[in-house]
């Protein structure tokens, strides 16, 4: 039987850790440069071909179209390898049974379906001017699937820091008691999801002025893209009320750790700043930076509300300290 593990990465700024924030960051960027190729109608630079680039490992005379697309499939990959080194070194690190390992073990195969949803995208073509339901479907699950993918790396990184006192097993998670967390979480995909096929109705329809906008959304002959546009707000907004109870009750409670009312807050304030973003992308007309900024953002709110989570159930299953029995000691 092999000795015990004695000396575990557990501290925020070891090599470990440092390393699983990094690839959690680089895999935001990767994010982004994706919404810029969905933005500029790039998806389509390298035909119809995958894992190869019309044909060529290496495009010959590209495009600028193919070169903005060949070079998110290269950031795509760097992203894996990172991804493939995290693991390896999470299993070498940390003993079984470890959250640490669970969580990469998620990352990984999160991120091989995010590469199969890339995939597809481009060989069913539903990139470049494809208007179609089956796109914005597409869409909509991959930031889903995105969404899942950042929140299990961020856990990697966040339980490598020794934020995983309490084992998984014993977490509690009773809807009873955590209702709202799951509608939080329910309601944050759903505004991603929706936010996908409005940015996709932008980018194919734009509007040259807000009145436009309007028109063409409440219109009811206007491409369904173009209608389902007024749903990413509505959805917006009452996941973001929603947040903000979730929020307010664990800040009103005086006995809950310094960690949850530090994660409440900055949940608060990411929420907030993002409901600003969303209202200036409207008025700007979603410009490409904009988009892109309000992608980044819904991206820290969702892993804020990650490890939101994790703080408070962790703190619900920690057993509470033993009482002494108020019994009388019987006399000898």
């Amino acid at each position: 039987m092999s000795a015990p593990r004695t000396s575990l990465p557990s501290s925020r700024f070891s090599p470990f850790t440092l390393f699983a924030w990094s690839v959690v960051g680089y895999n935001i960027l990767v994010i982004l440069w994706g919404a810029y190729v969905r933005a500029t109608g790039s998806g389509a630079g390298c035909g119809s071909h995958w894992p190869l680039c019309n044909g060529e490992v290496i495009p010959r005379a590209p495009r600028l179209e193919t070169l903005i697309e060949y070079s998110h499939r290269l950031t795509s990959g760097l992203a894996l390898i990172a991804l493939v080194v995290l693991l390896v070194w999470a299993l070498r690190a940390f003993p079984r049974r470890h959250p640490v390992r669970a969580a990469a073990w998620a990352s990984m195969g999160l991120m091989l379906l995010e590469a199969a949803l890339g995939a597809g995208l481009v060989l069913f073509e539903l990139v470049a001017d494809n208007e179609t339901m089956a796109r914005a479907l597409f869409m909509g699950v991959h930031l889903m699937n995105t969404f899942l993918l950042l929140g299990a790396m961020a856990l990697t990184a966040h339980w490598s820091a020794g934020e995983n006192a309490v084992p998984l097993r014993h977490r509690d998670l009773r809807l009873k008691v955590h209702w709202l967390l799951y509608g939080a979480f329910l309601g944050l995909i759903l505004t991603g999801m929706s936010g996908s096929v409005s940015a996709l109705g932008d980018t194919l329809y734009p509007s040259g002025s807000l009145q436009e906008a309007l028109r063409q959304d409440l219109s009811v002959t206007g491409h369904i893209l173009i209608r389902l546009r007024i749903l990413h707000p509505l959805i917006a907004i009452g996941t973001s009320l929603l947040v903000f109870v979730l929020a307010r009750r664990q800040l009103e409670r005086r006995d809950a750790p310094a960690a949850v009312h530090r994660a409440a807050r900055y949940l608060v304030l990411a929420v907030f700043l993002q409901l600003a973003g969303g209202l200036l992308n409207v008025a700007l007309l979603a410009p490409i930076w904009m988009q892109q900024v309000h992608l980044l953002m819904a991206d820290v709110v969702w892993i804020l509300l990650v490890l939101f989570a994790d703080a408070v159930t962790r703190e619900t299953a920690t057993p509470s300290p033993i009482r002494r029995s108020a019994s009388p000691v019987p006399s000898g």
